[in-house]
């Protein structure tokens, strides 16, 4: 999917629009996503530079790790960005697009990690860590 996609938080001090392909939908069931969510996180990402942002002065950044770090709303809390500090691209939170038509779900990851509370039926790839060409935190 490599159109113009726009987003927000859900009190619209952040808003952003993607320019260039998103990758698939990701979903990552680790102790970290879920103690962030409430349950694990889908996101997609895009390449740095083919991100733009409007207020980002409302952007809060949580270095969960000597790896990466979390963006969330300072208004409103929501989870927007997942920024692997050596990477080119960033992880978006994928439901904080208006209209992403054209996404879809691409795998699994941390499974391992996963509550027990929930089943994965999709069908869908599942990794113990991670899947090839993904970024994660060490851990």
């Amino acid at each position: 999917m490599d159109k113009s996609n726009k987003g927000s938080c859900l009190c619209g001090a952040v808003r952003f629009t993607t320019t260039g392909p998103l990758r698939g939908v990701v979903y990552c069931h680790c102790s970290q996503c879920r103690k962030q969510s409430g349950h694990f996180y889908a996101a997609t990402s895009v390449a740095d530079g083919e991100l733009e942002v409007q207020g980002s002065e409302h952007i809060t950044w949580y270095a969960a790790s000597d790896f990466a770090r979390r963006g969330f709303c300072s208004r409103c809390g929501s989870l927007l960005f997942w920024k692997a500090h050596s990477e080119p691209d960033i992880s978006i939170m994928a439901g904080l697009f208006d209209a992403a038509d054209g996404l879809v779900g691409s795998c699994h990851i941390f499974v391992g990690q996963k509550a027990a509370y929930y089943e994965i039926n999709d069908g869908l790839p599942r990794y113990e860590r991670s899947s090839p060409g993904v970024a994660v935190a060490a851990d």
